[in-house]
């Protein structure tokens, strides 16, 4: 590939990029959601730094239950914990399961599924077939082996979401990578003495970025969404720490007393799973305009 060459596909990789930002700057939703997401990502982040008098560890047993006030905005709960604080610590939790257990499923998605992809064959076909038996483990009792053989901790949580929702990951690098593994420039790679790893993380997998990056942005809420259930069940994040399923499901219990306590934790849950989703489409329609409606 001449100098020429080079400097063309470099530019036209540049435009391709940024016609994706201006056809994302223009879809109003996703600038609404990107906002309200990044207001409550910083509300969760630096929040419970200026309401250190209401620490959410600390009990307060002669304020229990107490109604949303100017002291306590969204209340106490039944050990006298400030409400709004334990959100926004809660809210530390389940952001930080949902990205890194979606950074676990990206780096061993992108990873399996780009050798399966490229070498075909056999080794494409045992690879898959593994794939198709973990996608047949029921995800609930494989968690519950992994708590009752290592414990119930947060590491723990985020890794085991992460090997599971790698599956999909895979499935759609692969097919990406089978696409393109036999175009031009990449038989230019080869004739060039290129090696395997060099073609794939090289050259490749930059050309799938559209694809990864938008399931990866889909990902984050719907493992949120797990994390909350399991903690609903009983399985994921442990006391004293907290996250939003574990303070819907404290809620839930007390909702027809003390309906606070549910409201409150369910409200800043729900906009940051629609928010992701907007955001989500929002990439989707942006990084591959054949996908959307209009």
């Amino acid at each position: 590939m001449s100098t020429a060459e080079a400097n063309l596909q470099q530019t036209e990789g540049a435009s391709l990029w940024a016609d994706a930002w201006r056809r994302l700057a223009q879809n109003r939703m996703a600038v609404i959601a990107t906002i309200i997401f990044g207001v409550i990502l910083l509300l969760c982040l630096i929040g419970p730094l200026f309401f250190a008098q209401h620490s959410g560890e600390t009990n307060d047993l002669a304020n229990t239950f107490k109604k949303p006030s100017i002291s306590h905005w969204f209340g106490t709960d039944d050990l006298g914990r400030d409400l709004f604080v334990r959100t926004l610590e809660g809210g530390r939790i389940s952001l930080a399961v949902g990205f890194l257990a979606t950074a676990v499923s990206l780096l061993i998605g992108v990873v399996y599924g780009s050798m399966a992809g490229y070498i075909g064959g056999r080794t494409d076909a045992f690879l898959m077939r593994i794939v198709d038996i973990l996608y047949s483990l029921p995800f609930t009792i494989f968690v519950i082996l992994l708590m009752v053989m290592f414990g119930r901790n947060f590491i723990l949580l985020f890794v085991a979401i992460g090997f599971v929702e790698w599956l999909t990951m895979a499935r759609i690098v692969r097919a990406q990578i089978m696409a393109l593994k036999d175009t031009e420039f990449v038989e230019a790679a080869r004739a060039l003495g290129y090696g395997n790893l060099r073609i794939i993380f090289g050259h490749l997998l930059p050309n799938i970025l559209g694809p990864v990056i938008i399931y990866a942005s889909l990902t984050v809420p719907a493992v949120m969404l797990l994390e909350a259930v399991l903690s609903f069940l009983g399985l994921g994040v442990q006391p004293p720490m907290s996250s939003w399923g574990l303070l819907i499901k404290d809620g839930a219990e007390k909702i027809d007393v003390y309906p606070w306590l549910l409201i409150f934790p369910a409200l800043f849950f729900s906009a940051t799973l629609f928010s992701l989703n907007f955001i989500g489409d929002g990439l989707r329609d942006a990084l591959d305009p054949k996908s959307s409606k209009d």
